[in-house]
């Protein structure tokens, strides 16, 4: 049973029934704001309550039955469903498995991915029964160590693994479907609910005792299933097997791509194997083309920086650059720039590595230095392809600078990235690696800056006063505490971070004549930034904060990212 939406809340409940009193609860409400931990904690910690009185509480709240371990007896067969480790880390247990469903006792019902990750890990349905905390940990301790309980999986899991000391997993897979089918279900169902939460990447993980994951979602990583120590070679294994990788190859990094269909919609995944002490470690990009290519309104520009960044990418030649961080958005940024300005009367030449995506109408070209195919070489010969429109993915040396500037120059509009901090940063940039100053000044059209920022979510969203603190970090002094910010207080729907999706912030320097003459002058980027400033730049910060004031995204998060990155 899956607790109730119970619209009362769990401290007028215990007050009704005589377990707290007004002040109690008064007090611990306080004390939540400042921990913003759950209420029931919070009470255990005042020592208000005990967790039987926490029990009586959360049972009438949701509806479920709560239960004393003492009384139980938990079979074997239940307990080889959820892993000791599993169990201790989610506080959770196994009780029995009749007719197709797992019933188990946890000590917080609504914690929803605990439950969730029960479900992926067993492969049942799960029927829920509360427990006191102390309770599921003593039973776990006894039970696991009484009944010979282990980080294995399921029997059946088990037996594949037995199995795959007499053959490989791809010639079970060949031979015997049935046999290889649970952890085939397996990693399609971890791949499934990495794309459902938004992930953008899989870290799979081996350690000494475990196989842990976690998923990056909104440019954080979360932890996601753990899994017996058992099912490594298993799980490892099919992922190669399904990015055409050499299986029996682990002392090497390999790289692959998996196709992945959720019903009509296609995902591509790039997948990265690298040895470590505990046997290879997996990261799987998620490349979803619905997030990767967005309008250009919907990649968060300001009505101003996009009238300006459309001004910039409709010149007939010139280059712009994307700068930024690795995972700061840019090929989004370059992906759907290039769309908009995609049609039939343009020809667009991409050099890239890797191709993250295949676009309609545009000749995308891999790079492949291993046989002298890299940037530079590449961008002289698409040169004799009369392109309009070309990308090239990186400025990684000056070779490639100074080739692309002179396509530049002589007629071509060119886009690419750098890793820099700043928009003015790039410019310094680019003279250190020894591009000539006349070349440089005449050649750039406009620098775009970004990082992404988490956005509050909508379902919890609150209003919040700025700390002095950051009052003084983001320069808003006095006028910050007239403003009206906001925060995500964290509920379900955000799994308790106050953030769901993310935004880009920018700042976009158009090379005018005043910032050419610098450049040709060799000036330093502050006082380059500087003048851009004094021309009406608005730089990420300023960009971020008008953003928080809108209520899109928090302070704390344009600090953390203009100043961690």
């Amino acid at each position: 049973m899956a607790p109730t939406n119970s619209s009362n809340k769990l401290g007028e409940i215990m007050m009704e029934s005589g377990l707290l009193t007004r002040e109690q609860l008064s007090h611990a409400l306080k004390e939540q704001k400042k921990s913003r931990a759950p209420l029931g904690n919070v009470l255990l910690d005042l020592g208000h309550i005990d967790e039987k009185g926490l029990l009586t509480g959360l049972s009438k709240q949701s509806g479920l039955e709560k239960i004393e371990l003492d009384s139980y007896h938990i079979p074997r067969e239940a307990l080889r469903l959820i892993p000791p480790s599993v169990a201790r880390r989610l506080k959770i247990i196994p009780l029995s498995l009749n007719n197709g469903q797992l019933t188990v006792a946890m000590a917080d019902p609504f914690d929803i991915d605990a439950v969730e990750e029960i479900e992926r890990l067993t492969g049942y349905p799960v029927d829920i029964k509360l427990a006191t905390e102390k309770g599921i940990l003593k039973a776990v301790e006894t039970y696991y160590k009484d009944k010979g309980g282990s980080d294995r999986g399921p029997k059946r899991i088990e037996e594949l693994l037995e199995g795959d000391k007499r053959g490989t997993v791809a010639e079970k897979e060949e031979k015997d479907t049935p046999t290889i089918a649970p952890v085939v279900k397996l990693v399609n169902q971890l791949i499934f609910h990495a794309v459902k939460e938004g992930a953008t990447d899989i870290h799979i993980e081996p350690k000494e005792k475990e196989l842990v994951t976690r998923f990056r979602i909104d440019g954080i990583l979360r932890e996601g299933p753990v899994f017996p120590k058992a099912l490594q070679p298993a799980i490892t294994s099919r992922i190669k097997i399904m990015a055409n990788l050499n299986i029996s190859e682990n002392r090497l990094p390999q790289d692959g791509r998996i196709t992945f269909r959720l019903g009509e919609k296609r995902i591509d995944l790039r997948v990265s194997t690298v040895p470590s002490i505990f046997g290879e470690k997996l990261v799987l990009r998620i490349l979803d083309k619905e997030r990767l290519v967005l309008g250009l309104e919907d990649l968060g520009f300001s009505p101003r920086h996009l009238a300006v960044f459309k001004d910039c990418i409709l010149k007939a030649h010139g280059i712009i650059l994307v700068c930024g961080p690795t995972g700061s958005g840019k090929t989004t940024t370059l992906y759907s720039a290039l769309s908009y300005l995609n049609s039939k009367e343009k020809s667009i030449v991409t050099l890239e590595d890797p191709v993250e995506y295949q676009l309609p109408n545009l000749t995308q070209c891999q790079i492949n230095s291993k046989i002298g195919f890299t940037f530079a070489s590449g961008l002289r010969t698409i040169l004799r392809q009369d392109p309009d429109v070309i990308l090239v993915g990186e400025m990684r040396d000056a070779e490639t600078v100074e080739a692309a500037m002179r396509a530049a120059i002589t007629g071509h509009l060119v886009f690419s990235t750098l890793h820099t901090n700043d928009a003015a940063g790039a410019i310094t940039r680019l003279l250190d690696m020894g591009v000539e100053p006349y070349l440089l000044s005449s050649s750039l059209v406009a620098i775009v800056a970004q990082r992404l920022v988490r956005r509050i979510c909508t379902f919890c969203k609150e209003k919040v006063r700025l700390e002095e603190r950051l009052l003084k970090m983001t320069g808003l002094g006095e006028k910050g505490k007239r403003i009206v910010f906001y925060r995500g207080r964290g509920c379900d729907r955000c799994y308790g971070t106050g953030y769901r999706g993310r935004i880009a912030i920018f700042e976009i320097l158009p090379v005018t004549p005043s910032i050419a003459s610098l450049i040709s002058k060799r000036a330093d980027s502050q006082t380059i930034q500087n003048k851009a400033r004094e021309e009406g730049m608005t730089t990420m910060m300023q960009d971020g904060l008008q953003k928080a004031a809108k209520g899109i995204t928090t302070v704390e998060e344009v600090v953390r990212v203009s100043y961690g990155s």
